[in-house]
């Protein structure tokens, strides 16, 4: 795990505005949303829109693409499936194991 990098990852996502985006953009599947369809779902100005976008796209969770004159968002998935499983990896790795019910019984 890259700590600095999962670190910045939950920064960008610890702000309601981008976790709104971001799960707007993950609900959407492959195909994404364009600018114009995330702004109308969310209700935000296009400006605001951008600012949020480019901290989701500098930490690598969102991709975008022109697609003639739209602006294609697009969720990375990967890194996505990355920070959940990085997380989820962690998970009671330093926990001392668990007694075993028989053992627990006979000691109280």
């Amino acid at each position: 795990m890259d700590i600095d990098l999962t670190a910045a990852r939950l920064a960008a996502l610890g702000n309601a505005t981008r976790l709104r985006l971001y799960r707007a953009l993950v609900r959407a599947g492959d195909n994404g949303l364009t600018m114009g369809q995330v702004q109308e779902r969310l209700g935000i100005p296009a400006s605001t829109l951008s600012h949020h976008c480019r901290a989701l796209v500098q930490v690598g969770l969102i991709r975008q693409e022109r697609a003639g004159t739209s602006l294609i968002c697009r969720t990375n998935y990967a890194a996505m499936r990355g920070l959940i499983g990085d997380l989820a990896a962690e998970c009671c790795a330093d926990a001392a194991p668990a007694a075993e019910p028989a053992a627990a019984e006979a000691q109280t």
